[in-house]
């Protein structure tokens, strides 16, 4: 793809969800999802594969048919309240028809089924931005209308997300769905405390962004889409091999890991809301997530394949690479943050 046109496209997803975060207009929201929606497309195509154009075909079906339902249930609101303001959907029907379309967006359970098959089809930095970017402007209209979703629904579909997530990558081999399922939980605990604490939900937003662009880059950087491959990565790169069983450890949630930190606040606020049995359950679907996050740590470190030669250490010649170790402090430095931010709370 020529660097213009790249340039282009890259500035065209900036604008869409720069545009969607300082609307207050529905229908201004509306457009930036669209020129999110467009500008992505032809970045899943670049690699001129058949897998990645049924991906893309996949994606733009879903899109299109969640930002169609985000633009009925705004017109219905308005047609009932006379608003288009965000922060006024007073309507019963449309909020349930947008809390069903922003869950289509973002690929929450029972509407995931898009997003694994999407994210198999793609290369390594398409789906670093499909998993972290363009969750930002469905999460954000989420939240701004968090007061007045449907509480029950979200939490059904919240709860039902991290069960999916944990349960549907046990069985996987390939990185891409891998993480596709881990977004998918990591999306359920997000949603789960959106209508009782929307700042605990853009704090696990954040974390969660970190955790899965370094978890990314270091995949790219092993060059690895596979278990397969990624059992090969002690023998070439020991460092970064053990940079990504620390991601993996802060993706499972593990301390004094990064990804630990959410997770606690959250329980803390369900405990708080006395949604004990809510909160066990919660727990207990995130030991889904945890197994497959060990097994590949397990991969990585107590597998040794015949025939690999250890002397390939390109990697440290990418420039591109720099940011990693940036990314693995993030990941592992945010819990001394804790008391801060149990004061703010």
């Amino acid at each position: 793809m020529s660097p213009y046109a790249l340039s282009m496209l890259m500035s065209s997803l900036a604008v869409g969800t720069i545009t969607t975060l300082s609307s207050y207009h529905w229908f201004l929201a509306w457009m930036g999802l669209e020129i999110n929606t467009l500008a992505i497309i032809p970045l899943m195509t670049k690699m001129h594969h058949p897998r990645a154009t049924e991906s893309a075909t996949k994606y733009f079906l879903t899109q299109a048919m969640a930002s169609a339902l985000i633009l009925f249930s705004t017109i219905m609101n308005a047609w009932m309240t006379g608003e288009w303001t965000i922060m006024d959907m007073n309507h019963y029907t449309s909020t349930t028809i947008l809390t069903i379309a922003l869950a289509i967006k973002l690929g929450i359970a029972p509407f995931h089924l898009w997003l694994p098959d999407v994210l198999q089809g793609l290369n390594m930095m398409t789906c670093l931005i499909l998993s972290t970017w363009q969750k930002l402007a469905p999460m954000a209209l989420l939240i701004l209308t968090s007061h007045q979703l449907n509480t029950n629904l979200l939490i059904m579909m919240a709860l039902t997300s991290m069960v999916v997530g944990g349960w549907g990558g046990l069985n996987q081999t390939q990185m891409r769905k891998i993480m596709a399922y881990s977004s998918i939980a990591h999306l359920g605990w997000m949603i789960m405390i959106v209508p009782f604490t929307p700042n605990l939900a853009l704090l696990n937003l954040l974390i969660y962004v970190i955790l899965t662009s370094s978890m990314f880059m270091t995949l790219m950087a092993l060059n690895s889409t596979s278990m397969n491959k990624l059992s090969t990565s002690w023998l070439k790169t020991p460092t970064l091999a053990a940079f990504t069983m620390i991601v993996l450890m802060a993706l499972g949630g593990l301390p004094p890991t990064s990804g630990f930190l959410p997770k606690w606040l959250i329980l803390q606020e369900m405990t708080k809301q006395h949604l004990n049995v809510l909160s066990t359950t919660m727990a207990m679907s995130a030991l889904l997530s945890l197994f497959f996050y060990l097994r590949l740590s397990y991969t990585i470190s107590m597998t040794s394949p015949p025939h690999v030669s250890n002397s390939s250490l390109s990697w440290r010649k990418k420039n591109n690479l720099q940011i990693i170790p940036m990314m693995i402090m993030l990941s592992m430095m945010m819990m001394p943050m804790t008391p801060a931010l149990l004061v703010m709370n």
